[in-house]
């Protein structure tokens, strides 16, 4: 395209939207199911127990440490199918685009999402492109669909959590969050947080085998994992205990909060997977999750208590017990 920036035209249907599709779309997605632009992917399923889930993506800056919206986006969707037990297969996006986004920015983030695709073995399999004037959006929005297959053996439900039940955690907390924060303070530096932005279905296949043992996923984004807990213990007749020393954060991220004042059980990470699992399996899970890059700080963080109902509790690094809240209001909006 002889432009450098999108344009109200590239959205109008002619010319340029046509140009737009050819050659910035399909060059990175149009191997597949996209390759003829249907109205609607046609999709080969093996399996008859699929899931299926959506989100939306307004992360600002578009671009920060670690990744940009559209790695983001795929990580996001391809997560939400993992941690309910399927192998994400197929993806669709919904393009918002706003008049005068950048076309070399636009072809980084096109780039992520292809890189992150094929990195998560998922197909883009349909899409959308619309573009809108100038200050109706802040540069690109992004929607994304994802279908996956459940796969064999999983049965995770809130309703299976026992006392005596492990938490553990795949990797360090507050990565994502902590980069959004540092990226629009301008804080940067080789301990500047970088984001986890990344996929963690490697993490649940691998585990595949204990899948009998697992009773309960889930990825710790807006909210963190003080969110996350709560939302696993409210109503239930079983409280959960984490220690503080076996928390895992990165030093980067950790020396971010104490100079901000953040409690990073309340912030976000984009490539972290808590689990509950059953005592038996938790140290065989742990194994599995060390031999695959994203999950080499993987730790055991807590466990589910009979008593504190409805609670969760963080032990001190001296013993002392606090209630692990959810945090009012929205401590950092447009993370994700």
């Amino acid at each position: 395209m002889n432009h450098d920036q999108i344009l109200l035209a590239h959205g109008g249907g002619g010319r340029l939207s046509h140009a737009l599709i050819t050659d910035e779309i399909l060059p990175r997605f149009g191997s597949g199911p996209l390759a003829s632009l249907p109205d609607a992917a046609a999709l080969e399923l093996d399996s008859t127990r699929i899931r299926f889930t959506t989100d939306g993506f307004v992360v600002q800056p578009l671009e920060f440490p670690g990744g940009n919206i559209g790695d983001l986006a795929v990580h996001g969707t391809v997560n939400d199918l993992a941690v309910s037990g399927a192998r994400p297969r197929w993806l669709s996006l919904g393009l918002i685009l706003e008049e005068g986004l950048s076309l070399s920015l636009l072809r980084r983030v096109l780039d992520s999402i292809q890189r992150a695709a094929h990195d998560c073995g998922v197909i883009v399999a349909t899409g959308d492109t619309k573009v809108v004037r100038r200050g109706q959006c802040d540069g690109l929005y992004i929607t994304s669909s994802g279908i996956g297959e459940a796969l064999p053996g999983f049965d995770l439900g809130l309703d299976r959590i026992r006392p005596g039940d492990r938490v553990l955690v795949s990797g360090p907390l507050g990565d994502h969050g902590a980069a959004i924060l540092a990226a629009r303070e301008g804080i940067q530096g080789f301990h500047a947080p970088v984001s986890d932005s990344r996929p963690v279905h490697r993490l649940v296949e691998g585990v595949s085998s204990l899948a009998a043992g697992i009773r309960f996923m889930r990825d710790p984004t807006r909210g963190g994992l003080a969110t996350v807990l709560n939302e696993m213990t409210t109503g239930r007749d079983f409280g959960i205990l984490i220690r503080a020393r076996e928390l895992p954060f990165s030093p980067g991220t950790a020396a971010l909060a104490e100079m901000m004042g953040l409690d990073l059980l309340h912030v976000a990470s984009e490539g972290c997977l808590v689990m509950i699992c059953a005592a038996e399996v938790a140290e065989s899970i742990l194994a599995v999750w060390r031999t695959v890059p994203e999950g080499q700080k993987a730790q055991a963080i807590g466990v589910v208590t009979p008593n504190q109902a409805g609670r969760v509790i963080l032990e001190s690094a001296i013993g002392g017990l606090r209630v692990v809240d959810v945090p009012s209001g929205e401590l950092l909006p447009r993370i994700c």
